[in-house]
């Protein structure tokens, strides 16, 4: 089912004056699907990119599975000049971005010229975890082996956590406010908060999301080394969250580049609208033994009130769904505190791609828009032991086909980062 969708109308009056924040582009680079429409058919079929690591061996690891985007060509789609500057990590996030950029209909150049933008009125924030992982342990070895003559020069900014904005900028020509977030797997929405706020401060339209790849040998060793992967060696089952078998998840890479535009802006330009960035909230959880609670029950409330809602208008819920018995009766608790026991329908799409660090809140916050447009939620894979005691109406294996208006997006990233987005659909033209 689709649904034709305008830009919200302008403010009544009681309403509030601040600028309105809408998605008009998503571009989606992911392991079961390049590209916006593959990676969301994938998803609704329950198509997994999990699998075992391929690049090197990795029969030694404890851990050997990982959700990686094969038969990317990065030549078929980026100019030659960009390749011996840019990790596979930018190069994502720059086939992602022109993705979006393209499907919002937004040419840059053709924008700025007109009345009311000017040189500085699109911008771009993203959020990334582990920086450009692979260049940089190519050019480290480089130094050990052969001396540091022979390292690039473009390790300089390569390595770098906001050089995905920097290459997205430099590519599009977009000169306003930008930046980068780094919260762990929080960082995505926070991003998406951040570019908000730039609307709200007269830019008229911002690239956002976010984009993780650190899959290399050194990477992956990186991840293990958090405790918090699962060593299960069968993809089917390796990630299950909010199952009594769950034992940590596995690692992937990827994300979701989004066009966010302020709703006045997109509508006088007769932009398409997947719908709006209602709510943002971000809460810092203390550390474990204090005595006190969690954050993300706050962030998620705290999300609601700035969209104007309530629990009662929430759809569905994308849930964080970290994966450990720990982490997700500490979500099932906060869902229930919001919701009531099985209040509202929770799914995780992620089981099909693994976590995404950077990238995989603004993924979830597209497959929100996507089930809003399309009137069907996706489904969490694999779970055939759901925990009682969470009291979770959690969407199994199969798409549920519904009439949603308003998603919930969860994020937390280690270290006691929590984020939250409400999503709002548009009105039905």
């Amino acid at each position: 089912m689709t649904a034709t969708v305008q830009a919200p109308a302008p403010a009544t009056a009681g309403e509030t004056a601040r600028p309105r924040a809408v998605v008009t582009g998503i571009g989606v680079a992911a392991p079961n699907g390049l590209g916006r429409e593959a990676w969301w058919r994938a998803t609704l079929r329950g198509e997994s990119g999990i699998g075992p690591v391929t690049d090197f061996d990795a029969s030694r690891y404890p851990s050997r599975l990982a959700g990686s985007i094969t038969g990317f060509d990065a030549a078929a789609h980026l100019p030659g000049r960009l390749l011996p500057q840019t990790d596979r990590v930018t190069r994502l996030a720059l086939v992602a971005g022109a993705e979006a950029l393209t499907d919002a209909g937004a040419d840059p150049a053709e924008l700025t010229g007109r009345k009311g933008y000017g040189d500085y009125s699109l911008g771009v924030v993203t959020s990334n975890a582990t920086g450009g992982f692979g260049f940089t342990h190519r050019e480290i070895r480089k130094l050990w082996t052969e001396g540091p003559q022979k390292v690039s020069v473009y390790e300089s900014f390569a390595w770098f956590y906001a050089v995905n904005t920097g290459q997205l900028s430099i590519r599009h020509q977009l000169r306003g406010p930008s930046g980068v977030l780094v919260s762990e797997q929080a960082g995505g929405l926070d991003a998406i908060g951040q570019s908000r706020r730039t609307l709200r401060q007269g830019v008229k339209l911002s690239l956002t999301g976010g984009m993780d790849s650190s899959l290399d040998p050194w990477g992956l060793t990186s991840h293990i080394a958090s405790g918090r992967l699962s060593r299960s060696a069968d993809p089917a089952t390796a990630y299950l969250p909010f199952d009594a078998r769950a034992a940590g998840h596995v690692p992937g890479e990827g994300g979701a580049i989004l066009v966010l535009e302020d709703a006045t802006a997109a509508r006088a330009r007769g932009a398409r609208v997947y719908g709006e960035i209602a709510g943002y909230a971000a809460t810092f959880s203390p550390r474990p033994g204090s005595g006190r609670p969690p954050g993300l029950e706050r962030a998620a409330r705290l999300a609601l009130a700035d969209s104007g809602l309530t629990p009662a208008s929430v759809d569905v819920v994308f849930a964080d769904a970290a994966g450990t018995t720990a982490a997700d009766e500490e979500e099932a608790t906060a869902l229930r505190a919001l919701f009531g026991p099985y209040g509202v329908p929770v799914t995780a799409p992620k089981t099909l791609t693994g976590r995404l660090y950077g990238g995989g809140a603004p993924l979830d916050v597209a497959g929100a828009l996507l089930a809003l447009r399309d009137g069907v939620i996706p489904p969490t894979t694999g779970i055939a032991s759901p925990v009682a005691g969470h009291r979770l109406d959690l969407v199994r294996d199969t798409p549920r086909e519904a009439s949603p208006r308003t998603a919930l997006v969860l994020a937390r990233g280690h270290g006691g980062f929590n984020a939250a987005v409400v999503v709002r659909a548009a009105e039905a033209s």
